[in-house]
């Protein structure tokens, strides 16, 4: 692996590009997410890379919506990111705004989860606990078939990843909302301190 940026460089970064906290939030819960992939897949000696992509994966998102991931290359090779991390980074727009196959399992798994984890964030806010906490699969998969549900999160995206990395659409659903599950807390911790 290239060189690659601390995780207190990667905040400064994000937001001097990010300043909405939707965003903002969605940088940690994705980053979360991610390093919780990276141990419960085996690759616990990636962890920090794998949350460093999943905290940077929209850096140029709400500045340049139009050029997402597309801009990105640049802001990050001027804070000094390597090429692997922005492969990384941008193989997560594959087909939407660029050309940058997810080929890792890391970027597969980003791919995947990235939207999902906005569909299920959306779920938890409807919830009475607004929480992933007492979110079971079968509520999810409910929320998930409702097209009109968190209509911006793509089930073709998630669909696609699922597919990509060989997994039932259910597995993938299960992994992301034990992973949302095991970091809600942490993830509200970092946004306070953000």
């Amino acid at each position: 692996m290239e060189k690659h940026i601390s995780r207190e460089a990667a905040v400064v970064l994000l937001k001097n590009y990010n300043k909405d906290p939707f965003h903002l939030r969605h940088a940690l819960t994705v980053e979360a997410v991610m390093r919780w992939y990276a141990r419960e897949l085996g690759f616990a000696d990636e962890e920090d890379f794998w949350g460093l992509v999943g905290l940077l994966h929209d850096i140029d998102f709400e500045m340049y919506p139009d050029a997402h991931c597309i801009k990105a290359p640049e802001l990050l090779r001027e804070a000094g990111i390597g090429e692997d991390m922005i492969h990384a980074i941008c193989s997560h727009a594959y087909g939407m705004h660029v050309d940058v196959k997810p080929e890792h399992t890391m970027e597969k798994v980003l791919f995947a989860t990235d939207e999902l984890t906005g569909l299920i964030g959306a779920a938890a806010l409807m919830r009475p606990s607004k929480s992933v906490q007492d979110m079971e699969l079968k509520s999810l998969k409910k929320k998930y078939k409702v097209k009109t549900f968190a209509a911006g999160c793509s089930r073709e995206v998630i669909e696609k990843g699922a597919d990509m990395l060989g997994w039932p659409l259910d597995e993938v659903l299960q992994k992301t909302l034990d992973a949302m599950k095991s970091s809600e807390a942490a993830i509200a911790e970092a946004f306070t301190s953000l």
